[in-house]
C-alpha cells in the first residue's frame, strides 16, 4: 500500500532513477513514522525541559464590577536560547467566561497590578522603553496603549489609589544625590555593611501625575501602604530599617494623617505581619499577624478598632490553620483564605465571631484572594496536582472556584503520575502528613527508589497541588521511576501556631526524626526500597539533606543539599536574619549554649559520612552564606570517605532565579539521584551536562515537528562552577 501510493507521484522530477527514489522515499517515510512514534513516547511523560517551559499565574486582581480579572503570568526564558535571566512577567485580562486577552507581553516585567477605582483602567509598575527606573503605567481595559502616569527619581515599589481616584500613595527609596552617583561611577562603590541601607519612604502624589510627589517624614522604612476609605488617613507598615531581619520580625502598623504625615495611632501587632486592609467604613483595620513575637509565621486573622487603643483581637484564636489572605465583604464581615493541612479553605467571619466555611480544604490550592465590590465574586491564583498556577473565579452562583485560564495546554498531552496525601505517625505519636507522588506506571507490591523532598523554613508546607519545579522533582521524578514524597514535618505551617512551634529550640531533632519515620512508613507500606532512599531540599531542606548524609548515612543512599546549613555556629555569624533565628528558631544566642549549636550541626558528624553528597549553592546567598557549603565540602573532601561534589552558581542567591541555573540545577539533582539510587554508583557521574540532549528541540509539545535527523549534541558549561572528589 505504501509503495502503491508513492508510485503515483512524478518521481522522475526528483531523479532519473525513479525506482531508487521510490524506495528511498519509502524508507524516509518509514523512519519518519518511527521517529514520530518515538517522539510521542518521549513526550508522553514529564521531563526537565517541560519544567523549564512551564508558565504560571502569579497574581489575580478582580475588577470592581467582578466581570474581569487582571493577572500576571510568569513566562520563563529558554535556558538554551536568547538572553539568560529570570522569567518575564506579563499582564493579561480574562473575562468571567474564560476569554483571555494579552495586554502587556513579551520581554517585560509587570508588577503591582491593580484596577483604578473607576474600573476603566489597569495600573501597573514596569520599566518600559527608555525608562531607567520602574514607573507607574495605566492601560485602558477597552483598548488603547499603556500610558506612563508617573515616573520618579527611584524605582517605584508600589502605588495605591485613594478611593476617589484623585491621589496616589507611593513607596520608593529616597533617590541618591547627584554627587553620590558621580562618585559611584568613578569606582567608589564600597559597601558599609548593614549601615548604608536606604529607607523606603511614603510619597503622596496627584493621580494625574501633575504635581511633584510629596514625601512623608515617617520613621524607619515602609513596606506597604493603604488609604482609608475617606482618603484622610493611611495605614503604613513600617520597620526600623529596610534590612531583611527587621522586615521579617519588626514590621508594625501605623495610622498616618495623609496631609500632615503625622502618626496618629500605632497598632500593637506582634511578630510577623502579612496583609493589611481597611473596612469599608474605615472603623476597623484587619491584618494577618503572628500570634506573638515567637510565632514562626503570620497566620492569625486579627482586627483593630480605628480609632482605638492599638490592641488587636484574634477573630479565630482556636483555628488550627494559617490564614493567608483576606478582604472585607462589608463593614462587619471578612472573607478569608487559609492554608489548612495540605489544602486551602475559604470562609467568612463576622466581627462578632460568627463564622462559616465557603469551601472546605481541598483542591485547587488557592494562594490569595481578590474580592469585587459586590462582596460576592472572588478571583484567585490557584494550582492543582494537574497544573501550576492559573486564574480561578467564584461568583454568587458558583459552589466552588471555576478555572478560567489554561496557560500550558500542552500539559494535556503528558501522562502524570498519581498524587495523594499520605499520613503517618511519628515515634512520639504525633500524626503527620505529606504529599506522595507515586512512580508513573506504579505496580502494587513492587518497591521503588524514593526521593524525599524536604521543604525549607521550617515555617512552610507542601500542599496537595502542583509540586513540580526546578528544585522539587515531583512529576519528573515519578516519570523516571521514583516515588517522590514531600513531608510536612513538625514546625510546618498549615496546622496552627502550636504545631508550628513544635520544632523550636530543637533544630534537627524531632523534626528530622519525623523524616526518618516517614521513610519507615513508606517502606512498611511496601512502596519504597529501604536501600534506595535519596533526600533533597533547599535552605532548611538543605539542612535536612546535609544531616541525612552525615548524621544518618545508613538511612540515605544519596543526598542533594541546596543552599543548606552545615554549621550552626558559623551560620549565626553570617546570616542576615539573626533576630529571626533567635526569636522563632533557637530561642537562645550562640554564646548561651555553644554545645547545642554544634551538636545540631551536620558538620559535627562528618566522620560518619558515607552517603554520596551533591552540594549546590548560590554564590550571593544572604540567608545561608555560601561558606556553609564550602565548609561541608572541604571537610568531606579531606576525609575522603564518600563522593562529594560542590556546584556554585555565580549571581544567584537563596535559590536560583535565572533559566540556565535552574535548568542546570534540575539536571544535576536528577543525575545524582539516578546515578546512586538506580545506576552504577561508585565515582560521581560526569561533571559536564549535555544540555542540548536534555532540552530536545525546544518546541512546545503541541507543535513539536517530527525530526528526520538529530544534530550532534553540544556540551555547555553555562555558569556553574564545580569541584568533586570520588
Amino acid at each position: 500500500m505504501l509503495n502503491k501510493s508513492l508510485s503515483r507521484r512524478p518521481c522522475r522530477v526528483l531523479h532519473p532513477s525513479g525506482p531508487a527514489i521510490l524506495w528511498l522515499a519509502a524508507g524516509i517515510l518509514f523512519v519518519a513514522q518511527g521517529l514520530a512514534t518515538a517522539a510521542l513516547a518521549d513526550e508522553a511523560v514529564f521531563a526537565p525541559r517541560h519544567v523549564a517551559r512551564l508558565q504560571s499565574v502569579l497574581s489575580a486582581e478582580i475588577s470592581p464590577d467582578g466581570k474581569s480579572v487582571a493577572y500576571t503570568l510568569a513566562v520563563p526564558r529558554q535556558p538554551l536560547g536568547g538572553e539568560n535571566g529570570p522569567s518575564w512577567v506579563e499582564l493579561h485580562v480574562v473575562g468571567a467566561e474564560g476569554q483571555s486577552r494579552p495586554f502587556i507581553t513579551g520581554q517585560v516585567n509587570v508588577s503591582g497590578v491593580r484596577w483604578t477605582p473607576d474600573g476603566r483602567s489597569i495600573a501597573f509598575l514596569a520599566r518600559r522603553g527608555a525608562d531607567t527606573v520602574t514607573s507607574l503605567y495605566t492601560i485602558p481595559v477597552d483598548g488603547g496603549e499603556a500610558r506612563r502616569l508617573l515616573a520618579f527619581d527611584a524605582d517605584l515599589q508600589s502605588a495605591s489609589f485613594s478611593a476617589d481616584g484623585q491621589r496616589l500613595a507611593l513607596l520608593a527609596a529616597e533617590p541618591h544625590s547627584k554627587e553620590h552617583k558621580e562618585f559611584r561611577d568613578k569606582g567608589f562603590n564600597q559597601e558599609i555593611y548593614e549601615e548604608d541601607w536606604r529607607p523606603t519612604k511614603v510619597w503622596i502624589a496627584a493621580a494625574s501625575g501633575a504635581d511633584k510627589p510629596r514625601k512623608l517624614d515617617l520613621p524607619g522604612s515602609a513596606s506597604a501602604v493603604a488609604w482609608s476609605p475617606s482618603g484622610r488617613q493611611l495605614a503604613v507598615v513600617l520597620a526600623p530599617t529596610s534590612l531583611v531581619d527587621d522586615s521579617y520580625m519588626f514590621k508594625r502598623v501605623s495610622i498616618v494623617d495623609a496631609d500632615t504625615g503625622q502618626v496618629v495611632e500605632r497598632i500593637r501587632n506582634p511578630g510577623k505581619l502579612g496583609r493589611v486592609a481597611w473596612s469599608p467604613d474605615g472603623k476597623h483595620l484587619a491584618m494577618i499577624s503572628g500570634a506573638d513575637i515567637h510565632d514562626p509565621a503570620d497566620g492569625r486573622l486579627m482586627v483593630a478598632a480605628i480609632p482605638g487603643d492599638g490592641s488587636l483581637r484574634d477573630l479565630m484564636p482556636e483555628y488550627q490553620a494559617h490564614v493567608s489572605s483576606l478582604a472585607w465583604k462589608d463593614t462587619q464581615t471578612l472573607v478569608w483564605l487559609a492554608d489548612e493541612g495540605t489544602g486551602t479553605t475559604l470562609g467568612e467571619i463576622h466581627l462578632d465571631g460568627r463564622r462559616r466555611v465557603l469551601n472546605g480544604p481541598g483542591t485547587p490550592i488557592l494562594t490569595s484572594l481578590s474580592l469585587a465590590q459586590n462582596g460576592q465574586t472572588l478571583a484567585f491564583p490557584g494550582h492543582a496536582p494537574e497544573h501550576p498556577g492559573e486564574v480561578f473565579l467564584q461568583g454568587p452562583k458558583d459552589k466552588s472556584p471555576r478555572r478560567l485560564t489554561h496557560s500550558n495546554p500542552w500539559l494535556n498531552n503528558l501522562r502524570l503520575a498519581r498524587q495523594q496525601v499520605m499520613t503517618w505517625q511519628a515515634r512520639d505519636g504525633l500524626e503527620l502528613e505529606g504529599v506522595l507522588v507515586y512512580p508513573l506506571n506504579y505496580e502494587p507490591g513492587r518497591q521503588y527508589p524514593l526521593i524525599m523532598y524536604v521543604h525549607g523554613g521550617p515555617e512552610a508546607h507542601v500542599s496537595n497541588g502542583w509540586i513540580t519545579s526546578y528544585a522539587s522533582p515531583g512529576q519528573v521524578g515519578a516519570a523516571r521511576g521514583f516515588a517522590v514524597f514531600c513531608p510536612n514535618y513538625r514546625g510546618s505551617t498549615g496546622r496552627g501556631v502550636e504545631f508550628t512551634k513544635l520544632g523550636q529550640a530543637d533544630a534537627a531533632g524531632r523534626e528530622f526524626d519525623d523524616l526518618v519515620d516517614a521513610v519507615d512508613h513508606l517502606v512498611a507500606a511496601g512502596i519504597v526500597d529501604k536501600a534506595k532512599v535519596g533526600v533533597t531540599g533547599g535552605s532548611y531542606g538543605g539542612y535536612a539533606a546535609a544531616g541525612a548524609a552525615t548524621y544518618n548515612p545508613d538511612r540515605c543512599a544519596a543526598s542533594v543539599m541546596f543552599v543548606g546549613i552545615s554549621n550552626n555556629v558559623s551560620k549565626l555569624g553570617t546570616t542576615d536574619i539573626p533576630e529571626e533565628m533567635y526569636l522563632v528558631h533557637h530561642g537562645k544566642r550562640l554564646w548561651e549554649d555553644w554545645d547545642y549549636f554544634l551538636d545540631r550541626s551536620p558538620i559535627r558528624y562528618v566522620e560518619r559520612h558515607r552517603t554520596p553528597l551533591l552540594i549546590l549553592h548560590g554564590k550571593d546567598a544572604p540567608r545561608v552564606d555560601v561558606s556553609q557549603s564550602l565548609e561541608m565540602f572541604r571537610h568531606l573532601k579531606t576525609l575522603g570517605q564518600a563522593p562529594v561534589r560542590l556546584v556554585l552558581y555565580p549571581g544567584e542567591g537563596h535559590g536560583n532565579r535565572r533559566a540556565a541555573a535552574r535548568f542546570d540545577y534540575q539536571l544535576r539533582m536528577l543525575q545524582w539521584m539516578e546515578h546512586y539510587l538506580t545506576g552504577p554508583g561508585g565515582d560521581p557521574p560526569a561533571q559536564q551536562i549535555d544540555y542540548t540532549a536534555a532540552w530536545g528541540d525546544g518546541s512546545p509539545i503541541a507543535t513539536r515537528p517530527v525530526a528526520l535527523s538529530r544534530s550532534r549534541s553540544t556540551i555547555c558549561n553555562l555558569t556553574a562552577t564545580w569541584v568533586s572528589v570520588a
